[in-house]
């Protein structure tokens, strides 16, 4: 039996492999025990779509065990586009105050307050920042840019006076000056490794093409640092032709989980999602919320 326990500051999955991830790699597995969650709810007056595990392709050695929870295969609660279970914590996940509290080019520049956060970083024009405005309802909140790489420090938006989202400067954006993707890439990793009121990164993959490499590394330096993270696949709405050699959404989500299995002891939390129709919204706030509940009470 493997327990799978989410303490803060410590992922829920370990790294297998120190190398870069290839895009040929092989996939593995480990098989996990699943017990038995309570029940969860957000209130909101959309409903939150949760499927029985049984009932969906998934297996029990590919969901995401929140700490403290114990599942079984028929009472399993999975929510919607993803490989998440629902646990008691999964409380008080609906935003009701969002506002913009400062930018910092430093880890030690960042809020002192002690409270506790979750990042969003992904390849530039990926959709950070129209996901932020998502997850809280508003349009302009979070900057949104047709130029990649607008996002250039460490942004803070404090979330009902009680937890923060992040907004991280993107990577892999070509056109920006050397010097400063290299600026981007030393503050951003300093602020995972030193940030100790990170609960949780949220990497950011785009579902509507194939993986790019440069996602598959910044997945694999996560797990070898211990950082823990959840993907989150965006532009779950967009959809290929056939005929141009194009994937649909799910094809490109199950490509990259296969990529990454072989380097993890255990399968990362993934949601999918769309800013257009507001998919994975409410399921994103409920698993924050879960992992934010735990990391307050420990």
């Amino acid at each position: 039996m493997v327990l799978l326990l989410h303490l803060p500051r410590f992922p829920l999955y370990l790294i297998t492999s120190s190398q870069s991830l290839p895009l040929r790699a092989l996939a593995t597995s480990s098989k996990t025990t699943l017990l038995r969650p309570p029940k969860a709810s957000l209130t909101t007056t959309e409903p939150v779509t949760v499927a029985n595990p049984s009932a969906t392709e998934l297996s029990l050695e590919k969901l995401f065990v929140p700490p403290e929870t114990t599942v079984s295969l028929d009472t399993a609660r999975v929510l919607n586009g993803s490989n998440i279970i629902l646990s008691k914590y999964a409380n008080d996940a609906l935003i009701s105050q969002a506002e913009f509290v400062k930018s910092s080019v430093k880890t030690e520049d960042c809020p002192s307050d002690g409270l506790p956060e979750f990042a969003l970083v992904g390849r530039s024009n990926v959709g950070k920042s129209s996901l932020l405005n998502s997850l809280v309802r508003r349009k302009k909140l979070a900057l949104t840019s047709k130029k990649p790489g607008k996002t250039q420090c460490i942004n803070h938006f404090r979330i009902n006076d009680s937890w923060y989202l992040v907004d991280l400067p993107g990577y892999g954006y070509a056109s920006a000056p050397h010097e400063l993707r290299m600026d981007w890439a030393e503050f951003t990793k300093d602020y995972f490794l030193n940030r100790s009121t990170l609960v949780s990164v949220f990497l950011l993959i785009d579902a509507s093409i194939p993986a790019k490499q440069i996602d598959l590394d910044y997945a694999s330096w996560l797990g070898q640092n211990q950082i823990p993270m959840t993907i989150i696949f965006t532009k779950c709405d967009k959809r290929k032709k056939k005929k141009n050699g194009g994937k649909r959404p799910e094809e490109n989500v199950d490509d990259f989980q296969h990529l990454i299995r072989g380097f993890f002891q255990s399968v990362p939390p993934w949601i999918m999602t769309s800013s257009v129709t507001h998919q994975g919204r409410d399921e994103i706030l409920l698993h924050m919320a879960q992992l934010r509940n735990y990391w307050l009470k420990h």
